[in-house]
């Protein structure tokens, strides 16, 4: 497994995303990604799924310290002794006693990014996680989170596929060091129609998702496609025995230049 080094942390460049990986079906997937390979779990409070995610490591048989797990705190939780117990919450539906990495899942505009920063660090210095990040940052909260936080940031956790350009967000991270993670990696199922990455992927002998997320991973993204089917599993693995050349990776890059580029920040997207 390719793995992305980013501040201290090492990332595996593949993770299962388990947004709305709810019950016995959850739990079953997985189960069945790290059966398979995956080391890479990424979780939410606000999910309300850690239990199921918690029971598929343990189902798995996979030993915990083989597996990097991620976990978000909800922007409703971001105040210092709220954020406290939504971390210890997390930790205790997983069934762990830390998470690897520790993020802000959006920002909150009503709570100073100071006070959410200085929590994370002490969730950090406390042991309840070894790393933390953000998610759903613009370029100026970027630049805000790395001035404001005595820990290193590991990651900024956005929407990233190849209908949204996330350019500038990626070289605002790079400057400080800072792994970029691509949630919703194949734009949410959008990119199976897509004439132009199944007709690159046909070259490889691949689908137009995998062409997508091998797209986002030649770019050292980190991506955590999610899937309710067993059988994508192994596809979305299927992603590092083939390399785009140089043109594709570029006509891949044009599809989203027509558009522009929506952030979402708090849960109302806007144009930046």
């Amino acid at each position: 497994m390719q793995i992305i080094e980013a501040n201290g942390a090492k990332i595996p460049a593949l993770g299962l995303g388990t947004w709305q990986l709810n019950g016995a079906v959850g739990a079953r997937i997985v189960e069945q990604g790290l059966r398979l390979g995956y080391r890479h779990l990424d979780a939410a409070l606000i999910y309300g799924n850690e239990r199921e995610v918690g029971e598929g490591l343990r189902a798995s048989s996979v030993k915990r310290e083989d597996v990097f797990i991620t976990t978000k705190v909800p922007h409703t939780e971001l105040a210092p002794p709220a954020l406290e117990r939504a971390v210890k919450q997390s930790l205790a539906n997983l069934r762990v006693s830390d998470v690897n990495l520790l993020l802000i899942h959006w920002p909150n505009p009503q709570i100073p990014l100071a006070e959410t920063l200085g929590a994370m660090c002490k969730m950090k210095q406390a042991g309840y996680a070894r790393h933390i990040g953000v998610s759903n940052f613009t370029v100026a909260l970027v630049d805000e989170a790395v001035k404001l936080s005595s820990e290193p940031i590991a990651t900024n956790q956005v929407e990233w596929h190849p209908y949204l350009d996330e350019s500038k967000v990626k070289a605002a991270c790079e400057k400080h060091g800072i792994a970029v993670t691509a949630y919703c990696p194949i734009a949410r199922g959008r990119i199976g129609g897509d004439e132009t990455l199944a007709r690159i992927g046909k070259t490889h002998g691949k689908s137009a998702a995998q062409v997508s997320l091998r797209w986002l991973v030649q770019q050292n993204a980190v991506v955590i496609p999610r899937t309710s089917k067993v059988e994508r599993l192994s596809e979305n693995m299927a992603i590092f025995d083939f390399a785009l050349s140089d043109a594709e990776m570029a006509e891949i890059g044009q599809l989203a230049k027509a558009g522009g580029r929506v952030v979402s920040v708090g849960w109302a997207p806007r144009w930046d």
